[in-house]
């Protein structure tokens, strides 16, 4: 330590004993008046301290016994001979015991895709589809999905995607939806996609001016 980092040290350790020092006589004169004061006498019965122990009802009505015989309060087990019906297991309840309560089922509930989700899902996946060509692959992360009412959607972005493409793209796609059809998509959905595309083709020439003839 430096020299100026002692002198510090030591300040410190002086404050720190007078401080001892003061909460002691504090303490010590704290105790002699107690000592010397007078001793507490009975309270007068019209008191409130005096009254705040008392038993008996304040409205001058019962006999001053505790209510309910000593039973259904706080924290007590209740009158003797009382018999409680069943009550459900709280799971919060500290002796809920989770072995005893049967089997368990666990299951992981995917929520369905809206349309802005399903488009940033699959999108990329048909895109890379067309790198590799693996049908299967595609078919496993769409089974992970909970596509439920917008499995046609997955159709016709497939083929939007493959209009915007080359013709190998094309004759991909084609080999897609035929191996989507039953494990993900039916038929009326690949119909129902079909049939919203060529509702939408002036759409579609805007982007594809060649998507009537494809």
């Amino acid at each position: 330590w430096t020299p100026q980092e002692k002198l510090l040290h030591e300040a410190r350790l002086k404050a720190k004993a007078k401080r001892r020092l003061r909460r002691a006589s504090s303490r010590d004169s704290a105790r002699e008046s107690l000592s010397e004061g007078p001793e507490p006498g009975p309270e007068p019965p019209g008191s409130p301290k005096g009254r705040a122990h008392d038993r008996r009802s304040r409205t001058g009505k019962g006999r001053g016994l505790p209510k309910k015989g000593g039973a259904g309060g706080k924290g007590v087990w209740g009158a003797p001979g009382v018999v409680y019906g069943y009550q459900e297991p709280d799971a919060r309840d500290p002796n809920y015991d989770e072995v005893a309560q049967g089997d368990t089922v666990y299951a992981t509930m995917v929520p369905e895709l809206e349309e802005e989700e399903l488009e940033k899902n699959v999108q990329p996946m048909v895109l890379e589809y067309f790198e590799h060509g693996d049908t299967s692959e595609v078919m496993e992360l769409l089974q992970g999905l909970n596509l439920g009412g917008r499995r046609p959607t997955v159709a016709a972005l497939a083929v939007a995607l493959a209009l915007e493409g080359k013709a190998s793209h094309r004759e991909l796609t084609s080999r897609l939806l035929a191996e989507l059809v039953g494990p993900v998509v039916t038929p009326e959905d690949v119909a129902w996609a079909f049939d919203a595309m060529l509702r939408d083709l002036p759409d579609l020439i805007l982007d594809t001016p060649e998507a009537p003839q494809v």
